[in-house]
């Protein structure tokens, strides 16, 4: 029997379904796991012809170099897929809930995609509709293989992963067991997933609070373990600026996110945004 995907409305994951058969039995991986909320009016999936009818696709260049493609209205966990323009292939790194034709058609004017990856599950959004356009290599963590339904991966990552001199995926875990981060030496910019919450933005944009979650929607912290991984990790990778799988941060630094995990860390791990130092430069 033929397979369709099919879109959990709630938080926009996408999953591989038998076409024509109704989604009855289908439970949304992301939904059902602790890390998300579950849909308070129970399940409700929409295929590709309905999300195109539901979203538009925007696409503006954040900064010199990084492209950011999202949707409005909100859909799902409402992603932005980044798109990182480099000499030697473009990278994508997350993915927005939905790629109209035009967006695609700006991706590839952009110059297409060579790479293609994600943090973890809550940024994968459209990753499948990049690598049937565009055909890239699709790298994965290993422990993150099992959500990856609606695509194929085509190269499973340890704990780091060389994209391209200077631009590296890092093993963080944490929030999800496979979560990582991306950095990019040239831009010093750190993608960072869900391993940092912004918060408290200025009308400039500028962030003035972090935090960190085990999970979001019920304000589970991690624990100081997890913290001291993240810690271990991000102090090799000096960045000035940071990006989630939904925002863009112009003044997150290395060190701002140190001293959170050190905060963290030497008292009680918590969700609670934490005032971000405004000396602290990485």
């Amino acid at each position: 029997m033929p397979l369709t995907r099919l879109s959990c409305t709630h938080c926009g994951f996408w999953h591989s379904w038998f076409e024509g058969k109704e989604p009855l039995t289908l439970n949304c991986v992301l939904c059902s796991d602790v890390r998300n909320a579950l849909p308070p009016d129970g399940w409700d999936y929409a295929d590709v012809g309905r999300v195109a009818r539901t979203v538009t696709t925007r696409w503006k260049e954040v900064t010199p170099g990084i492209w950011g493609f999202w949707c409005e209205p909100r859909y799902g966990l409402a992603g932005t897929g980044w798109l990182i323009r480099r000499d030697d292939g473009n990278v994508a790194f997350e993915g927005a809930p939905f790629y109209h034709d035009d967006a695609l058609e700006q991706i590839d004017r952009l110059g297409g995609v060579r790479l293609l990856s994600a943090s973890h599950p809550h940024g994968y959004g459209a990753l499948w509709q990049l690598q049937e356009r565009f055909h890239p290599e699709l790298v994965i963590h290993r422990e993150d293989v099992r959500y990856t339904k609606a695509f194929r991966v085509t190269t499973v990552a340890d704990d780091e992963h060389e994209f391209a001199p200077g631009l590296t995926l890092h093993h963080v875990g944490g929030h999800y067991e496979g979560q990582c981060v991306l950095h990019d030496g040239p831009q010093r910019a750190l993608f960072v997933g869900d391993s940092l919450k912004f918060d408290d933005f200025d009308a400039e944009g500028r962030v003035h609070a972090l935090s960190c979650h085990k999970g979001y929607h019920y304000h589970i912290p991690l624990s100081r373990g997890e913290l001291r991984h993240y810690r271990r990790v991000f102090e090799r990778l000096p960045f000035d600026r940071a990006f989630t799988p939904f925002e863009f941060a112009p003044n997150v630094t290395c060190a701002n996110a140190l001293a959170l995990f050190d905060r963290l860390i030497a008292g009680t791990p918590t969700t609670r945004p934490q005032p971000m130092e405004s000396d602290a430069h990485g």
